[in-house]
């Protein structure tokens, strides 16, 4: 147990809890005066707030968030048992609150709220190039592939196995250039500049630690190769390459509940959140006889993403408690979401697009915004005109949804909103995260104790008030337009 462990360990919920809960005492007293209902009818009004503080409570919120960025849980890792054990615990919890499984034909036809799916992890064994007779040492070179084998020979290719011979210069933008061929896909043979050596390397460690690519049916998406050599050649006058991978297969799940809707039942307003993270990192720490001694840290994920998938459990809860749905309410807990999006991708291949009304999906609301305690932004405020729905229905209680305060983070392909954007979907993600003063994002110390609970809890509110039009049918976004949405890579 390292001392971070043990520190997390010393403040059990019920502590953590009596503090939020004095907390939220104050943030009602004090600079939150924003938050008072001001308009509308007295007595629906106290009915509205009555039955969201009811049905979502800190109680139950901080209880949520805390087992699923607990240590028991180990960092959720997807490629571990812990990861199975949250979405058991989310699909427990979906059950707890009211909602039912869907049909998922990956079980037989059996209802279940684990929605199944295969990922590939592809993971570089050998390379071997020469060029112009010049052999190259591993540390010049680098691959990322999404085939198992490949061999390449100048003098003895098929004409259906062209490969694509590109030079990035001294003064070329070899990033620009990489995604360029990612997004075309095919074989493809990258002669870099030295100049580029410390970029090169950022891309040599990311391609060893492999790609993952999802394994499904309907995902016809062509892969590739592409091999970089860090070299001065500029003119290529013969090569030979050849190179292998390791693949292994995984099974992982997303958690989907849903409420079925009344009279607008084939209408859905999609909720979700993603409940993978990092895991569990493995460091050598020196003690004070000098003795390196092996240690593992937990990245416990709480903010990323444990907190947005403590919000749709409880909105999930106040929704079907209130009971007026016209539309059907799916909450959808995504796997993957830290390797590529793929829990997200393979839901999209499940389910027509067009049925979507609306996906709010809540990425890290466990801090307050830069706008102050228990607000929340949007990505891609531009892209529907969503936010303006949204933020119509909070005028009456001086609340609203703000636009994305990082436009140059593209946030808006940075979550699982952006798989259902590409098909149309009013599709955005509501964070309060502030990404350029959060030390906490991606790291261990991004636990339990790093939230802010009482703000969190009011964000949680927010988005079901602001979202109850989308749920009774009164509103309906317009649709993104998809050829305005970047694709995915083909190979990496």
């Amino acid at each position: 147990m390292t001392k971070n462990t043990y520190t997390k360990r010393l403040k059990p919920v019920a502590l953590a809890t009596s503090f939020a809960l004095m907390s939220l005492a104050g943030l009602s007293l004090t600079g939150c005066s924003h938050m008072e209902l001001t308009s509308g009818d007295e007595s629906a009004k106290n009915d509205t707030a009555v039955s969201i503080d009811n049905t979502i409570t800190l109680e139950q919120v901080t209880k949520d968030v805390t087992y699923l960025a607990s240590d028991e849980l180990k960092g959720r890792d997807n490629f571990t048992p812990d990861i199975r054990q949250a979405a058991s615990f989310i699909a427990k919890r979906f059950e707890e609150v009211g909602l039912t499984p869907k049909q998922s034909p990956q079980n037989q036809g059996l209802s279940t709220f684990k929605q199944l799916y295969v990922v590939q992890r592809i993971k570089p064994e050998t390379l071997n190039v020469a060029i112009n007779g010049q052999v190259f040492a591993s540390e010049s070179l680098s691959m990322a592939t999404t085939l198992t084998d490949f061999s390449w020979d100048q003098n003895n290719l098929p004409a259906s196995q062209p490969i694509n011979i590109v030079t990035i210069g001294e003064g070329d933008n070899m990033r620009k250039t990489l995604r360029k061929l990612n997004n075309e896909g095919g074989q493809h043979l990258v002669l870099l500049h030295s100049k580029h050596e410390e970029s090169f390397k950022r891309y040599q460690s990311y391609f060893a630690r492999g790609l993952t690519k999802l394994v499904d049916e309907s995902d016809n998406a062509q892969g590739g190769v592409i091999v970089m050599v860090l070299t001065d050649i500029s003119q290529v006058k013969n090569f030979t390459v050849k190179g292998s991978a390791k693949v292994s297969e995984t099974t992982l799940s997303n958690v989907v509940g849903i409420l079925p809707g009344k009279s607008k039942a084939n209408e859905i307003v999609l909720y979700s959140a993603h409940y993978d993270h990092l895991g569990v990192k493995t460091s050598v720490d020196e003690t004070p006889n000098n003795v390196p001694q092996k240690t593992s840290e937990i990245f416990n994920g709480a903010d990323d993403d444990a907190s947005g998938v403590s919000a749709i459990i409880n909105l999930a809860n106040y929704f079907a408690k209130t009971g007026d749905n016209e539309r059907t309410l799916m909450f959808a807990a995504f796997s993957a979401e830290e390797i590529g999006g793929f829990g997200s991708r393979h839901f999209s291949t499940h389910i027509d697009p067009k049925q979507i009304t609306a996906m709010i999906n809540i990425e890290m609301i466990g801090k307050p915004a830069v706008f102050g305690e228990g607000t929340v932004w949007m990505t891609g405020m531009d892209r529907s005109n969503l936010g303006e729905q949204l933020n119509q229905t909070l005028a009456p209680q001086n609340l609203k949804v703000y636009a994305d305060p990082y436009p140059k983070q593209n946030l808006f392909y940075r979550s699982d909103n952006a798989t259902l954007a590409r098909l149309g979907v009013p599709a955005h993600s509501f964070s309060s995260t502030q990404l350029d003063k959060d030390q906490h994002y991606h790291q261990t110390s991004d636990d339990i104790n790093s939230l802010n609970l009482p703000s969190m809890l009011q964000v949680i509110k927010m988005l079901a008030t602001a979202t109850t039009p989308l749920v009774d049918g009164s509103i309906t976004p317009s649709r993104i337009d998809p050829n305005k949405v970047k694709r995915n890579g083909l190979i990496y």
